[in-house]
């Protein structure tokens, strides 16, 4: 399965919806989109992974870069994710200690950093 990537901005945030599988082929392509947007000036990321299938230690690599490189410019990283079995691989790697996890993205673009 491929990996489908869109931007879209709301407020001061830009929201990348993913869709698909993130794993170590399809990885790469989501590292570009947020290096790229970072160095647009994008530093409120919101990450709709609602119609993720699938994730990886690579794509949880990724997403950990992009926090770093967001917060280097005093920014945020966001995550919409509802999905038990995705939400099980944050909470058993203990990234939902350092990701915001929100329900939705109307709640993530309604949280405050």
């Amino acid at each position: 399965m491929d990996l489908s990537l869109s931007t879209h901005t709301v407020d001061d945030r830009t929201v990348v919806e993913v869709g698909g599988e993130i794993d170590v082929y399809t990885a790469p392509k989501l590292r570009e989109q947020l290096v790229e947007l970072v160095n647009d000036g994008n530093f409120h990321l919101v990450v709709d992974m609602e119609n993720v299938d699938f994730l990886d230690s690579t794509g949880l690599g990724v997403l950990v870069g992009g926090l770093k490189r967001v917060r280097a410019h005093e920014g945020s990283l966001r995550l919409v994710c509802n999905q038990e079995r995705i939400l099980k691989i944050f909470r058993i790697t203990g990234l939902t200690k350092v990701f915001p996890i929100h329900q939705s993205v109307d709640e993530a673009i309604a949280a405050t950093d």
